[in-house]
């Protein structure tokens, strides 16, 4: 699966992780930074790879920052993104049967890492049930503002 990946400072550690981890699984990963020392701003990041998604030229996306919290906000106001900060397995699975959630978010201070690898395998393994969920999902692309 291609992937896009991101974060800022506070999310370059785990992003690293995350980044060999999912290439050692034979995904393609698009890294999209950041590698500055200093602070960034998440919202430039998060829409950089929420774009990547929306057009298309990845299939799902993954971000860092600290608590994963700023990053899902921000993705989430590119049309066509659903992004969600997943924090144990039940609400990482149900994020892709019932939501079709595009981009995952993650908080490096906040999160254990292996759990994190753990629960990026299972969001990017899971498929999304449709059927009754269709419904509702078509309900927040209408929302979507171009």
């Amino acid at each position: 699966m291609k992937i896009a990946l991101a974060s800022d400072h506070a999310g370059k550690k785990l992003r690293a992780m995350l980044r060999d981890h999912l290439a050692q699984r034979g995904h393609e990963l698009v890294d999209l930074g950041t590698d500055q020392e200093g602070s960034v701003d998440y919202p430039d990041f998060a829409v950089e790879v929420a774009k990547r998604v929306a057009a298309g030229e990845a299939e799902r996306g993954i971000l860092v920052c600290g608590t994963g919290l700023g990053m899902a906000i921000a993705a989430n106001k590119v049309a066509g993104i659903r992004a969600v900060a997943p924090y144990d397995e039940n609400t990482t699975r149900l994020s892709r049967e019932h939501n079709d959630a595009n981009v995952a978010c993650f908080g490096e201070r906040v999160q254990d890492p292996e759990l994190v690898l753990r629960l990026a395998d299972l969001w990017l393994e899971t498929g999304y049930d449709g059927g009754r969920h269709e419904r509702r999902i078509e309900k927040i692309r209408s929302l979507d503002r171009p």
